[in-house]
This record gives C-alpha cells, structure tokens and sequence, in this order.
C-alpha cells in the first residue's frame, strides 16, 4: 500500500523544516535530535504505580537502569527492554514511553539497561552489557519469567542476547523482536528500495554499521548478524515486527523465517504503510498503538504471571 499518510505527513513536515539526516549531523547533535524526535512523536507519557532508576553490574562498571513495575505483590515476568538507536544513538530515556506502555498493557516488569553506545564502545560492548543485564534481573530482582526485546538496533542485541543466553543454559520466556537488524550489509530489495533522503534509509544503516563496527570483518559475526547463525534451534518464542517502507524489512522477515524454520514458534506482523521507527511514535501513528498493544498482548501470553 502507499506510505501510510500520517508517516507522510510526518514526512512533509521534515522536508518543509529542511532537517538534516542524522548522519550528516555530528555525534551530540545526532544523540538529541533523536531523543527529540521520539518526545515529540511518543505523546503523553503513562503513568506507571513504580518506575526506579538504578545501577547494575556491567562487564567494565555500573551502568544505569531503569525499573517500570506495574502494582503487583510478588515475582514478576520481566521484558529486559533495548532501546534502538543504531548502536550509537540512545538511553533509558529514549524508550521511556514504549517501556511504560508495555509494563502497564502486558502486566509485567519492564527493565532497560543503558548499555554502552558506540562508537566510543565498538562491538562486543553493547551486547554483553545486554547479556550481563539479563543476568542480573534473573539473580537480583526476583524475576518469574523473563523476556528480551527492542526495536531497530535494539532488536539485534535482544537477537544476539538469546544466542548467548541459551549458550549459557539461560532459558528465556519470549523475544520481542521489532524491526531489527539482522545482517550486516545484506543484499535485500528492501534496502535497495528505502533510499528516500527523508526517511530512514540505507545511508542511515551504513552509518551506523561503520559506527558500531571495528572491522568489517565483525559483520560475520552471529552476535552482530543473527541471520547467519548456524544454529538457531533451542531459541526462545519471537513476535517479529516490521514495517513497509524499511531498509531492514527483509532481513527482519527472513530472521523470522529462519527461526521458523528451526522450530521457533513465531509470530511476523509487517505493518503496511509504516516506515522504520514508527514503534515509538504511539503519540502520531495509529499503527505504533496498535503495535504496541499488539506487543503487550504477546508479552501477556508468554511473559505475566496472569497469562
């Protein structure tokens, strides 16, 4: 179907502004615009009966976390929620919205560690950041069940998470798994096609594979590239999400084709008319509530204790 017309409203609005791409910006300028942009499009915040900011151990320190807890007595079934942002981009700020919506619709604790961004912090950093946060909800806040989830490059560490989990013996309850990357440098039609200079588009992800990466030799890596791990057997249940008008679509789609294959319960829901980002922007895009709500209700299943 055509772009959605609230994505292309939201579109005229940045050609009408003449703003810049992220990637022609510098790094400081880049971190708030973004965090801008997702204020803006996220609406009004919910309130949540408990939201706590904390530390917790990471490999080389502490780093902040954040703590949304619906009003429950007792153990909880958690989402350890990544933020997206390319690697580069990002807080605990930036999915303060989409975290207290799905805390409060899907009836469990939501947890989202600040891991280290790069390129300050190249790969490996941010994914075992991921999985030491992982670690520490399930040995320190009493956790019943836990999940792992994000959107965009958050969907890829929460991909690369599970791996590294189940080589643990970790056992994980669910993946949410929205738009993600899942390829470095894949040969998709949906990035050849998403070119558009006001939207999200390749350059967008080639600049932050150069951020991320030390070498490009990382790229074969299945921390950084889940789609060629060999094995993907023995994962955890995904809900995959992804839109229209997105330079990841394809690889997303295939990720879950691919677990499908190896006996992953999966449920894929593209979302026509959406372009990538749109998960956050529940204050403007129809869609992104229904997202949303779509996400609370797979969570609600295979996460809360009142499923």
């Amino acid at each position: 179907m055509p772009l959605d017309p609230q994505v292309s409203a939201m579109r005229a609005e940045r050609i009408a502004a003449n703003v810049r791409p992220l990637y022609e910006m510098s790094l400081a300028e880049a971190r708030a615009a973004d965090l801008a942009d997702i204020r803006a499009g996220g609406g009004d915040v919910e309130p949540v009966s408990h939201v706590e900011n904390r530390t917790f151990p990471g490999p080389d320190g502490e780093l902040p976390v954040r703590i949304y807890r619906p009003d429950h007595d007792g153990p909880l079934g958690t989402l350890v929620y990544l933020f997206g942002g390319g690697w580069t981009l990002g807080s605990i700020d930036t999915s303060d919205g989409v975290c207290r919506a799905l805390a409060n619709a899907a009836g469990c604790q939501v947890v989202t560690p600040g891991y280290r961004l790069a390129p300050e912090h190249k790969f490996p950093a941010a994914v075992h950041d991921c999985l030491a946060a992982v670690e520490w909800v399930a040995s320190s806040l009493g956790a019943s069940r836990i999940a792992v989830g994000g959107d965009s490059a958050g969907g890829n560490l929460a991909a690369a998470t599970t791996l590294l989990a189940r080589g643990r013996g970790m056992p994980l309850a669910a993946q949410l798994l929205v738009y993600p990357n899942t390829r470095y440098h894949a040969d998709t039609g949906s990035l050849r096609d998403n070119v558009d200079r006001w939207m999200f588009n390749r350059s967008s992800v080639d600049w932050y594979w150069r951020n991320y990466l030390s070498t490009p030799d990382d790229g074969v890596d299945p921390l950084v590239s889940p789609l060629l791990a060999e094995d993907l057997g023995g994962l955890p249940p995904a809900l995959v999400i992804t839109a229209e008008y997105d330079p990841l679509r394809d690889e997303g789609e295939q990720y879950a084709e691919r677990l499908r294959a190896a006996g992953v319960p999966v449920e894929l829901t593209r979302y026509a008319g959406m372009a990538h980002g749109f998960f956050t922007m529940s204050g403007v895009l129809d869609s992104a509530r229904q997202a949303v709500r779509q996400a609370a209700e797979y969570l609600r299943r295979n996460v809360s204790d009142d499923r």
